[in-house]
């Protein structure tokens, strides 16, 4: 038997299109919580003076990306079936975010912060280089021992941060793919690889197609 404090625990994956990219993560939080009111989701509420949906969103998404494969996890007070969830969701979403599954998991799963471990990002260019010349200027990087760059005035090392790199065909367009590590404290960021490419980031639209997860349900 559950104990009157056990609460119910679903998470939520949605896509951020066009419409939202240029939304901060935390407006983003912000526009879920009121998507969830809109919807009467019997919420739980942290404790203190200022109480808060007891919500996790998933790795922060830069400014000027787009996703399908965001997380979000929710608690709330009484169980509900999945599918209903979804389409109570769907009913009152705001333009640039679509629910794609809705999952219940452990109340006590770690948070999604701890748990991801990877990102998968696609890359358009345009206008986009000679493709031979940039397979082989990915062939020099990932041939590199290290790769140091600068964030915040600090030092680090990129090339751990790069677990795949490739020329791929994204609906017949030639793109980038990356699978660059997300982890707390140790994050690949796809601006980071364009410049040691030598590519312009600002030329980018950057699309987080995948994010890998330790333990993803549990």
């Amino acid at each position: 038997m559950r104990s009157e404090k056990s609460y119910f625990r679903y998470r939520i994956e949605f896509s951020k299109t066009s419409a939202l990219r240029f939304t901060s993560h935390l407006d983003t939080l912000r526009a879920w919580e009121r998507t969830f009111r809109r919807a009467e989701l019997p919420l739980v509420y942290t404790q203190g003076f200022n109480p808060r949906p007891r919500i996790n969103l998933s790795a922060a998404l830069p400014l000027g990306y787009t996703s399908e494969c965001e997380l979000i996890d929710i608690w709330l007070m009484e169980e509900n079936q999945s599918n209903v969830l979804l389409e109570r969701i769907r009913a009152v979403l705001p333009p640039g975010l679509d629910v794609r599954e809705v999952a219940q998991i452990d109340e006590q799963a770690p948070k999604l912060q701890q748990i991801i471990q990877a990102a998968e990002y696609y890359v358009l260019l345009d206008p986009f280089p000679s493709e031979e010349n940039l397979k082989k200027q990915i062939t020099q990087l990932l041939e590199s021992t290290k790769i140091l760059r600068e964030r915040r005035g600090k030092t680090y090392d990129l090339r751990p941060r790069i677990e795949a790199l490739e020329v791929r065909s994204c609906n017949g367009i030639p793109s980038l793919r990356m699978r660059l590590a997300t982890k707390e404290g140790f994050v690949g960021r796809p601006e980071e690889v364009l410049l040691a490419l030598g590519l312009d980031p600002t030329l980018a639209r950057i699309h987080r197609s995948s994010l890998f997860l330790q333990n993803p349900l549990n």
